[in-house]
Formats: C-alpha cells, sequence, structure tokens
C-alpha cells in the first residue's frame, strides 16, 4: 500500500484497480469496429446510468467544461438566468451565465444549507412576464455535503416554464438522481467522483 495516494478530499475519489488494470492496455484504432462496439455500449450504458431516455454526450473536460457546455448552448445575450448558490459550484453556474452575457439573479444560502422551494416558488411567482428563461442549480455542493431537493425544486421550475440546469457532478452515481422522472432538463455530471474513473470525462 506504501505506492498508493490516497487523496482524503471530495475527489478525485479512489479509482478501482480494474479500471487502473483496464486503463494501463494498449490504446485499440479508434476507427475500428471494435472501438465501435465499446463506444456504442458506452452511451448506451450511460442512459442506464443518468436514468434518462435521452442521448447522453461525453466531452473530454472537467464537469466545469460541460457546465460551459450546457449554458453556451442555452443562453443568449441578454438572457434572464437565475441561479440557486450552496456554495462554490452554485456561484460557477453564475459566473458562467455572466460570461455568456446573461442577466443573473442569485438566491442564496449560507454555509450547508439548502434552498427552500417556497422562496424559490415565491420568486418565480412574480415572474408574471416569464422573463427568467434557465434556473441553474446544485444537486449536492462539494464544500459543504448540502444536498438540494433537486425532485421539488425542478417541479417547480417547470410549472413556471424556465429551463432547470442541473450541476450533478457529485450526485450522479452517488445519489438518488432522476432527471426523466424529475423533469431536469440538463443534468451534468464528471467521472471523478461517483463513477470512479479517472478525472477527465465529463457527461
Amino acid at each position: 500500500m506504501r505506492d498508493k495516494t490516497f487523496l482524503m478530499i471530495p475527489g478525485p475519489t479512489p479509482v478501482p484497480e480494474s479500471v487502473m488494470l483496464e486503463v494501463a492496455k494498449h490504446p485499440i484504432g479508434h476507427r475500428s469496429s471494435e472501438f465501435s462496439k465499446i463506444l456504442e455500449n458506452v452511451y448506451k450504458n450511460l442512459k442506464y446510468v443518468f436514468q434518462t431516455k435521452n442521448d447522453v454526450f461525453v466531452y473530454t473536460s472537467s464537469g466545469t467544461g460541460a457546465m460551459c457546455a450546457a449554458l453556451e448552448n442555452l443562453i443568449n445575450e441578454g438572457d434572464h438566468v437565475l441561479s440557486l448558490v450552496l456554495g462554490n459550484f452554485g456561484n460557477r453556474w453564475a459566473k458562467i451565465a455572466e460570461s455568456r452575457g446573461a442577466i443573473v439573479e442569485k438566491i442564496e444560502v449560507g454555509t450547508g444549507e439548502v434552498i427552500d422551494p417556497e422562496v424559490l416558488r415565491e420568486r418565480l411567482a412574480k415572474d408574471v412576464n416569464k422573463e427568467i428563461k434557465i434556473v441553474t442549480l446544485t444537486h449536492s455542493e462539494t464544500s459543504t455535503g448540502a444536498a438540494n431537493d433537486v425532485k421539488t425544486l425542478c417541479s417547480i421550475i417547470r410549472e413556471h416554464g424556465a429551463l432547470s440546469v442541473v450541476d450533478g457532478v457529485t450526485s450522479v452515481c452517488a445519489m438518488e438522481c432522476k432527471p426523466d422522472e424529475w423533469g431536469i432538463d440538463v443534468l451534468v455530471s464528471g467521472s471523478q467522483k461517483g463513477f470512479m474513473i479517472p478525472p477527465g470525462l465529463a457527461f
């Protein structure tokens, strides 16, 4: 065990030996039929992992890369975005949205606290002109371990008509998360947490 390094932080999580042995294998041709079959299986199984019938996209990036991709494809300059902030990663959504030209408003709570669904419901009810296009939220805040009631929050967002964009980097594969059933419009995750594979992929 002396040759192993154990990170005592939220992630990257330990990678199982079986995964490391696969990673250590010689590369195969990425245009071969063998690789195509593997990739087909990966995309099929990702639908199961994400509990969705929709396509799951794979990015060669950190989770932040997929967060950027999500908002890049949804925001037009001047769009109104409401960010529900539990900590560092909720603020990251807000920063990304602002960098894409959005007008960002935050509902922010203290360290270790979660978003009160009634506070969200009240804010969205005031948006009678439906100016808020997107609501960003974090399922599980890495820095504190606080977990939002995403199922309830997304149902409120859907009632309003905005799009829900959820950071599931630390929740997918570690907590119950059902985007189709809960009405999550966009869900982002990363390889280095619940997936228990090396960093560098996002979904």
